[in-house]
This record gives structure tokens, sequence and C-alpha cells, in this order.
């Protein structure tokens, strides 16, 4: 089932280019009903049905679709509601991070309506220069910006608006970018940790999915101690969080400072066989295809789990 840009949903069978994405000339007719696409439990040729929510961003990471799912009985890999719904939203689950003594950037939290230059300049005195500012709720980087000065902040904060009414306001690290995927259910375990090398000033949206100029290591080149404790680090961030199925937690190292901070935890990684999730994977022995098997069966486990009666 394919979502267009306008949040039409499309009936099956779906044309798939050379390159593996959509081809968006040839979508099939919309659905009149999500309920045409999955039926509670099964699919028309009596299968166990499995969803694999591979959505970025709000309406889809954000723990809306697996509230829709969770509504039509079925099976979904990855994490629940409550987890989607606290890692998409930067600013809670750095909260959630910081009690269970998870080591973070230094940040600061505002809405929408406290972005006045007396609190940006107290927040820009308590970080420092430079600043990262994000909106809380959205993902590859969208609306995100460096600010340098007092005036590139004022930008930034107004860009950063313009998708959510939480903003991050973040300390700039001179560190290097590790990631780690994650695993699981009640036992979560840790990939080999990968590192991104980014092709412009920061990992921005363009260096991702435009220019394709970042360097992508997997395993990253760290001694086998670090390795051990960012692999650690994430599990409990994972476990935080109260994800499920996977999740790829993303990191700065100060090899010489304050050693590994949190930066996220994103609960639908990329996963095109060259994203970072299953190269980390591969690099730790768990190729492609048992890796999509391991979710499936991650996701019937804990669907059949949680099953509850509903009514007395």
């Amino acid at each position: 089932v394919a979502i267009d840009r306008n949040g039409q949903w499309r009936r099956p069978p779906l044309t798939l280019l050379d390159d593996g994405s959509i081809d968006t000339n040839a979508l099939p007719d919309r659905l009149e009903a999500v309920g045409d696409a999955m039926r509670p439990g099964e699919i028309e040729t009596g299968h166990t049905c499995v969803v694999v929510p591979l959505l970025h961003g709000p309406l889809g990471e954000d723990g809306t679709v697996q509230g829709l799912l969770e509504m039509l009985d079925v099976a979904y890999v990855g994490s629940g509601v409550l987890a989607s719904s606290t890692a998409m939203d930067k600013g809670v689950a750095k909260r959630l991070l910081a009690a269970a003594g998870i080591p973070q950037v230094r940040h600061a939290v505002l809405r929408d309506d406290e972005l006045d230059d007396a609190t940006l300049a107290t927040v820009a005195e308590n970080l420092g220069w430079p600043l990262f500012v994000k909106p809380a709720n959205m993902g590859s980087s969208v609306g995100v910006s460096k600010a340098h000065d007092g005036a590139q902040l004022t930008e930034a904060v107004r860009l950063a608006a313009r998708y959510d009414e939480w903003i991050v306001v973040e300390e700039a690290v001179t560190g290097r970018e590790i990631e780690v995927a994650v695993i699981g259910n009640r036992s979560p375990r840790a990939s080999m940790p990968g590192e991104i090398v980014p092709g412009h000033e920061f990992y921005d949206y363009d260096d991702k999915y435009v220019d394709d100029g970042a360097r992508l290591s997997a395993p990253a080149d760290l001694p086998s101690k670090a390795a051990d404790e960012v692999r650690e680090l994430a599990v409990r961030a994972f476990e935080a969080l109260r994800c499920e199925g996977m999740a790829r937690v993303d990191f700065f190292w100060e090899e010489n400072g304050r050693g590994f901070l949190c930066n996220e935890v994103n609960t639908i990684p990329g996963f095109t066989p060259i994203s970072m999730y299953p190269r980390m994977w591969a690099a730790t022995g768990l190729g492609y295809s048992e890796l999509i098997d391991e979710l499936v069966q991650l996701a019937l486990e804990r669907h059949a789990r949680r099953r509850r009666e509903t009514s007395r």
C-alpha cells in the first residue's frame, strides 16, 4: 500500500522503479477505505497479515498509523503507540532519557509562543554558539538549522515553528556521529555501531537524500571498549522509551570529552539495503532477509502478547 503526497492511500499492486522507489506516474486507484487494504488479522489469501510501516515523519512515525493498526487488530513491525509518539517528540524523549540517566547534549525545549528575543538570548547564553534548532516532531532533518548568532537563531526558530509548535534548541557538539541499531522486544540487542561522516556542515536533508555526499561506515572504527559502551547505551535508550521491534539510536562521541551523548531514537529507521540500520546488522552477522524475518516474528510475538479483552 502506498500513501501519496496528498495523503491518499493507494491499493496494490504498485509499480516499482529500478531504484526500488514507487512509480508515482503509475499509482493505482486510491482506497475508498483503509479497511479495503487490511482486514482484521488477515488478508484475502487467508495468510496472517503483518504490516511493515516504512513511513517517516508525522502521520506515520508518530504513533498515528500504529494506533490505526491497533484498532484493526493487525500485527505490525516496530514500536507501539506510546514509544512511537514519545520518540517522535524530541522534547518528551529527552526528558525520558534524562530520567533514565542517558547522557545527552545540552538543550532547551520551547513552545512557539515563547520565542521572544529575551528567551532566545537566555537560551543562547546558557548553551553557547553555535546552536542547532529543530522542530520537535519532524524527521529526516526537515526544518533543522544551525545558528551562529542572534539573527540566525531568530530565523531558525521561525523555520522550525512552521513545522511544529514545540521547538528544540541544542548545543553544537564537536564529535563523531555514531549510530547503533537495536532489535528485539523483551530482550533487545544492539548491533555493531556505525558512523556517519557528513558531506555538508551537518547531516541535513540534502546530505541524506539529494547530494549523497555523506560517508557511511559499518562497523565504525571504534575501540572495543567504546563500542561495547555505546551498544549498552543504545539498549538502555531503547528500553527507556519502551521501544519494541526496531530502532536506530544516534549518538555524538566526544572522544576526549564527555564521551557518548545520545542525540535521538528513531523508531522507523531507513530500511533500504544500503541504509544504516540493515548495514549495521549485516556487519553484525544478520543479513537483510534474516533481519526482515526476525522483525516479522517479533511483530507476531508482540501482537499475541498484547491482545487483551476489551469488554466484560
